[in-house]
């Protein structure tokens, strides 16, 4: 019995060529694959999967996979969708706060440079 059944593997792909982002999560039934855009073919997706199996990544049984099998042992679901590159609020907050004390920073300095040239020519 294993304790991370339950738990799905995450791993993310950058296609520079394709300018596609691709997360692939697999558990014990099913590998999910998202894609950020749909520039695979059904032939390339295929061998996608299979190199997947063959570096570790999913399970050995998906090297024979085929998109074609009526009937195939294990599924693989090819998605295309944005859904899962939704930045966390928590990053969104702490982002704002750290460029509104940056600019806050850097007012205050500008304001500090503007006293000290407008003092230096009175004199």
């Amino acid at each position: 019995m294993k304790a991370d059944a339950a738990e799905p593997r995450c791993h993310e792909f950058y296609f520079a060529d394709l300018d596609t982002l691709v997360q692939v999560r697999s558990s014990d039934d099913f590998v999910s694959v998202h894609a950020t855009r749909d520039t695979f073919s059904t032939h390339r997706k295929e061998s996608f999967v299979h190199e997947l199996a063959a570096e570790g990544f999913i399970d050995d049984e998906f090297r024979w996979f085929s998109f074609a099998d009526p009937f195939p042992v294990r599924h693989v679901r090819w998605l295309v969708d944005l859904s899962w590159l939704a930045i966390s609020p928590g990053l969104t907050a702490s982002t704002r706060r750290f460029m509104l004390r940056l600019l806050g920073g850097a007012a205050l300095l500008w304001l500090a440079l503007m006293t000290a040239l407008l003092l230096r020519s009175t004199r």
